[in-house]
């Protein structure tokens, strides 16, 4: 029969015991209608249900020539079942609907023949055109108008429904275009349209009757998370990635810098920022570099006790000298092109794999941003819980920021503390699955959502708990790497401190201390964006806001002091990067151009 074959209707079902037998017999009595016998099947893909739709679909099966069963143990999402099925099947007319029959059975033959005849490469029904009846609630209209608007709005679509379950393929061109698509979930024929439109295939969006025939409730991981990061992906992929390179990349970092400076202007007398870095103590920034120095040492420690726990035994020496060249790197080339430097310089000095030098790149990274979160988490509920009611120095001057600013202020700090107390509880989730053979952060994902894109999220986050495990499962090991990076970045806070100190700021050191953490970590977490070489601009931008914000200086002051705590920082790292690259015998230039000519597979298949 499969030669005979030219229309295939597949049906995604996922615990469908209720209805899935209707459906398929619907759908054989329809397809019948005006399909001649032998021409059509109809493919039940389900999708790892856990009630009696394989039962049964099994069944059904057996009981007709035209119905196919395909069954999976694991979730795949609808987007994965779908292809799944769509690659086993004979037809050259590729159809799939909804299997709770929303949409009005009648317009069937409209949608199979507008691409079975050849006039279309897809069809999709609208809920949205006019000249339909539709009976939707507005709790489910207002999601999905606003769902098809940003998606017109963010990515080359002239469609107004993306997500109505009712769609039909000419089996090359949708052929042509899925092995370009990385959605496997809701937002699938949503890619699919899009792509197809991008490519100028013809498509027919022509109005349907529909109507809901279950309840269905917003879900924050589908609705949200999912269907909008997926949205913003395929964006990137097509407006933004295209034109990144590094000439692109060092001008739009060069334009936003400038356009700040330009609008510092407004409200900053940068006379007076100059005057106040005239005036800092050049002891206490002496001071500032050497401690600043001292943590040096202690990442290329950190970064021997990532690469043992590999199985590749290193001097602390040399790593210190990879660790320069690679923050040299960065410091000169955009888009953190420095970053790779470091897998060329262990590669080409000491055998290190590119695989091993990418992967203890990542778990040094993830502590990096754990500490820092913790960090900034911490000192956000210390402002938010201890601000209004010690009388110490340090909550004097918050409750003194709060006085001047009124409620808005006292607001502003309770939601700081929220953030940091959210921020800090999912830092603790990540490490404790990192810890543990039990999986915390896919039990908490399945908490809020039973959407197939709970497991693509779960699947994210345990990639990133999975770098911290590299070094996690050593109790020892975790203790030594995670109080190294405390230290490290203490040190990095305690010289911002002392620079603060240098110009003259005349408040106790427990409050430079604690809003010092807070403003060099948010600084840093805003050098994450590679906008600019090192981050200028960016660090000091952020780190400025933060500290007016919270302590009673100017302006002026805080810029000046954020641009010499940056500089000295910046200096001392070109000083050590370039004498590592003498010592080492390594060329900038081609240690970027070699890792950035390492195979993304290469690079990241540990």
């Amino acid at each position: 029969m499969s030669q005979d074959v030219e229309v295939s209707v597949v049906l995604p079902a996922y615990n469908e015991e209720k209805t899935i037998e209707h459906t398929v017999k619907t759908t054989l009595d329809t397809l019948a209608s005006f399909l001649p016998p032998g021409s059509f099947e109809v493919i039940v893909a389900e999708d790892g249900c856990d009630d009696r739709t394989p039962e049964l679909a099994d069944e059904m099966e057996a009981a007709y020539p035209a119905v196919r069963h395909f069954h999976s143990d694991e979730r795949l999402g609808r987007g994965g079942a779908l292809e799944r099925a769509f690659e086993a099947s004979h037809g050259s007319t590729l159809v799939y609907f909804d299997t709770d029959l929303a949409t009005d059975m009648r317009h069937l033959e409209e949608l199979v023949e507008s691409v079975r005849s050849g006039e279309y490469d897809i069809a999709t029904g609208s809920r949205w055109m006019p000249g339909n009846e539709i009976d939707r609630p507005a709790k489910r209209g207002i999601p999905s108008k606003g769902f098809n608007t940003l998606t017109r709005l963010f990515l080359p679509s002239d469609l107004l429904d993306h997500q109505c379950g009712f769609k039909a393929f000419d089996r090359e061109a949708l052929f042509s275009i899925m092995d370009d698509v990385e959605d496997n979930h809701w937002f699938w024929d949503t890619e699919v349209l899009v792509r197809a439109q991008k490519e100028g295939y013809r498509i027919n969006e022509f109005a349907v009757d529909w109507t809901p025939m279950e309840d269905t409730k917003v879900d924050l991981v589908r609705d949200v998370f999912g269907m909008g990061s997926q949205i913003l992906r395929v964006w990137y992929e097509f407006s933004v990635n295209p034109r990144i390179n590094r000439t692109t990349t060092l001008a739009a970092g060069t334009v936003l810098t400038l356009v700040a400076l330009v609008l510092m202007t407004q409200y900053l007398d940068f006379s007076q920022v100059i005057t106040e870095m005239q005036g800092a103590d050049p002891v206490l920034i002496g001071i500032a570099a050497v401690v600043y120095l001292v943590s040096w040492p202690l990442r290329g420690a950190r970064y021997k006790d990532i690469l043992d726990k590999l199985g590749f035994r290193e001097k602390t020496g040399f790593l210190t000298g990879a660790i320069f060249i690679s923050q040299t790197g960065n410091l000169v080339f955009p888009a953190r092109l420095g970053d790779g430097v470091r897998a060329y310089v262990v590669k080409t000095r000491r055998k290190v794999p590119y695989p091993s030098g990418f992967a203890s790149l990542a778990v040094e990274r993830v502590f990096d941003l754990l500490t820092i979160t913790v960090l900034a988490g911490s000192v956000f509920i210390l402002l938010a819980l201890t601000g209004f009611t010690s009388v110490d120095g340090f909550t004097q001057a918050i409750a003194q920021i709060s006085g001047e600013r009124g409620q808005s202020g006292r607001y502003a700090l309770y939601l700081a503390g929220f953030v940091g107390a959210a921020a800090i509880s999912v830092t603790a989730l990540i490490v404790a699955s990192a810890r543990t053979d039990r999986n915390y952060i896919r039990s908490f994902i399945t908490r809020i959502s039973n959407d197939s894109y709970a497991d693509y999220v779960a699947g994210v986050l345990e990639r990133f708990a999975g770098d911290v495990q590299v070094v996690a499962n050593d109790k020892r090991a975790f203790a030594r790497v995670g109080a190294s990076s405390l230290l490290i970045w203490t040190l990095d806070v305690l010289t911002a401190v002392l620079v603060f100190a240098a110009f003259g700021v005349d408040l106790p050191f427990t409050t430079l201390l604690a809003v010092g953490f807070f403003a060099v970590s948010v600084g840093n977490l805003a050098k994450v964006l590679p906008l600019s070489p090192g981050g200028v601009g960016l660090y000091e931008g952020a780190f400025s806001l933060l500290v007016v914000a919270l302590l009673p200086v100017s302006w002026e002051l805080a810029l000046g002091a954020a641009i010499v705590d940056h500089a000295v920082k910046n200096i001392v790292t070109v000083i050590g990067g370039v004498a590592s690259m003498l010592l080492l015998n390594v060329s900038l230039t081609t240690a970027v151009k070699e890792s950035r000519d390492v195979p993304e597979v290469e690079a990241v298949d540990n």
